[in-house]
């Protein structure tokens, strides 16, 4: 059997499970949504990663004042929403995301749905992050969901109801206020804390 060690020697009409992907030995990053296999972005901008610096900062500092038992992980971290039984399709690598269930953390990531995942949009990413992944998040009972735009300095925020296993959303936020954050009652970010030195 060859060794795959690069996305050329795959072929991407075809569809893939965690067997296959634990067997790759691959440089470059990728994910598997439903057997399909979507390639991480190029190295992202300079917006990005000042965002993703800036929530990742604030949210650790909330989980050291709450004392929290949840963990807080970054991109590259794998996603087993669906487990790891080897004929599931589905491994993603959120850009954050928080566990509170550290029954859930096992060396090779996370297996099982996160409470938080946090998406910050890259011209590359849109489509997979608003549409594709909003989808399977909710599917996979993730409990809150926030799409982040660089870009437009935009915060959008949603939640699960469990009585009906869709996402509402709670928040559209696009000036200077406090996001709440929906699994830490009484926490929040502010805004202008995520977009904090960005480059014009």
């Amino acid at each position: 059997m060859t060794t795959i060690t690069d996305i050329s020697q795959l072929d991407l009409s075809k569809s893939y499970t965690i067997a296959d992907y634990l067997s790759w030995q691959m440089a470059e990053m990728v994910e598997l949504i439903k057997g399909k296999i979507f390639k991480m972005s190029p190295a992202p901008r300079a917006g990005h990663q000042f965002v993703s610096s800036n929530v990742f900062g604030n949210l650790f500092t909330l989980l050291r004042k709450r004392n929290s038992k949840c963990g807080i992980f970054t991109a590259p971290f794998d996603v087993y929403l669906q487990g790891l039984d080897p004929k599931k399709t589905t491994v993603v690598q959120p850009d954050i995301c928080i566990i509170c269930d550290m029954n859930k953390i096992e060396d090779r990531g996370c297996v099982g749905a996160p409470d938080l995942i946090i998406e910050i949009l890259s011209p590359s990413t849109l489509r997979k992050d608003i549409d594709i992944k909003f989808h399977l998040y909710e599917e996979n009972g993730v409990r809150e969901y926030w799409i982040v735009n660089p870009k437009e300095k935009q915060v959008l925020t949603h939640f699960l109801d469990f009585s009906t296993n869709l996402y509402v959303e709670t928040g559209n936020y696009t000036e200077e206020i406090e996001i709440p954050i929906g699994i830490w009652e009484g926490s929040s970010i502010l805004w202008s804390d995520i977009f904090k030195n960005m480059p014009v």
